[in-house]
């Protein structure tokens, strides 16, 4: 991160390894570029188009419309209608989101947000498709909004780092897990009410967040496919490409105390090959953080942390 909130936000698409506020400055953009959309589509006697057109970027649970608009599985997790939805979940993507950045890097907090939103979609539909109870309304069932990918990422942090603290309003401090299996009993239990495809999408996102972060620990991060497709459009569209050309000489030797020649392969010493980051040694970080939170880890401890957070 290069600031505050606002000057991260302003800046998000200026930056690497920010893919924090890249997400939260996409849904906005794209919740206010709706906002406009609809207020002068039905100002001028086209709301229900607007509302088709919206229709084949939300998330349908009828297998035949996925069929026919298999982009939704992505477009729909960018998309929010009302100002506390939006508000709510850009608030704990910020919050939860802040964690898995500080520990596991920009990356992977991309990889849990996408992994998220396409897993809560997906149990969706096969909740929708396979319980009695919602075969009335399959057919006409569709769904918007980033709470899936949100949920993986708050359940996430939890799952890494339990321990932490929030301080919340009147309750005071209380330890992240909590406030995370609170969200998720919330959604089971709503799962039958007026937003049953929300609700059970939510559940999707959150198991995907906890099983990835129990198979990162075991050294298998689940996002590496999410992550490729991200660095080939990170480089695809870089602005910071340089076709400058290099050249080497080789320089001059001699006993004047002159520079010694330069070899194609650096000298690296004993002490810092040692100091190489292995899968076990992010594995027993990773423990120390759930048993004791961040703040107990060594200088050294979070230097092997920074450093795999950018793979």
């Amino acid at each position: 991160m290069y600031g505050g909130f606002w000057d991260n936000l302003k800046n998000a698409f200026r930056h690497s390894d920010n893919s924090l506020f890249k997400l939260i400055a996409i849904n906005i953009l794209v919740f206010f570029g709706l906002l406009v959309v609809r207020v002068i589509f039905t100002i001028s006697g086209f709301g229900e188009l607007y509302k088709a057109a919206l229709s084949y970027l939300m998330m349908p649970a009828y297998l035949p419309k996925i069929a026919t608009q298999p982009w939704s599985i992505l477009s729909y997790m960018f998309l929010h209608e009302g100002l506390f939805h939006i508000l709510f979940n850009m608030l704990f993507l910020y919050w939860f989101g802040m964690l898995i950045h500080q520990y596991l890097g920009s990356r992977k907090l991309a990889n849990l947000y996408i992994l998220g939103g396409i897993f809560g979609a997906l149990f969706y539909v096969l909740i929708y498709n396979l319980a009695p109870y919602f075969s009335g309304s399959v057919e006409s069932s569709m769904m918007l909004g980033a709470s899936a990918g949100v949920f993986a990422i708050v359940v996430g942090a939890a799952t890494l780092t339990p321990n932490t603290t929030f301080f919340l309003l009147i309750l005071g401090p209380v330890k992240i897990v909590y406030i995370a299996a609170f969200y998720v009993i919330l959604s089971f239990a709503n799962s039958i009410g007026a937003n049953a495809g929300g609700e059970i999408a939510h559940l999707g996102g959150a198991l995907l967040g906890y099983f990835y972060i129990v198979q990162l620990r075991r050294g298998t991060d689940l996002g590496v496919p999410v992550q490729k497709i991200g660095i080939f459009f990170e480089n695809l569209f870089s602005r910071n490409r340089s076709n400058v050309k290099v050249s080497y000489r080789k320089a001059k030797t001699g006993n004047n105390g002159g520079f010694g020649g330069f070899s194609s392969k650096p000298n690296v010493s004993p002490a810092q090959k040692t100091q190489e980051t292995t899968q076990e040694d992010i594995d027993k970080i990773l423990d120390k953080i759930a048993e004791k939170g961040y703040d107990a880890l060594s200088k050294e401890e979070k230097r092997k942390l920074f450093e795999f957070s950018k793979k």
